[in-house]
């Protein structure tokens, strides 16, 4: 299944003019991603994927709604996967888009990135 359009145009309008944006099909979504760096992903379904430090994983946890992300059977720390109901609202999907894109751009620039984009 297609990432969620509208969660994505809904992402792209708060993250519009960010510095080293930059969007990419990838993880069956589109990512959001900051000087090379996923930052947030709408998934399908309304879900969103979003990259946070490693040691935050616990304390933003809210399950069912926030739950670690889950690739090939193993939760992981640094990602999240924040449910649509989660994200209904503009200011909780601001929320989480600017705890990812915080994240992300604390990271140093991925070599191959262009500078700022």
């Amino acid at each position: 299944m297609p990432y969620d359009r509208e969660l994505a145009q809904r992402i792209r309008v708060l993250v519009e003019g960010s510095y080293g944006l930059s969007e990419k099909a990838m993880f069956g979504g589109l990512a959001f991603l900051i000087n090379g760096h996923l930052a947030v992903a709408a998934g399908s379904r309304g879900a969103l994927m979003v990259r946070v430090a490693p040691e935050q994983t616990a304390q933003l946890l809210d399950p069912p709604r926030v739950e670690r992300f889950v690739m090939r059977g193993r939760a992981l720390d640094g990602w999240l996967d924040v449910s649509p109901e989660a994200v209904a609202d503009d200011e909780a999907l601001h929320r989480w888009v600017d705890e990812g894109m915080t994240y992300a751009a604390s990271l140093p620039r991925r070599e191959g990135t262009e500078p700022g984009g």
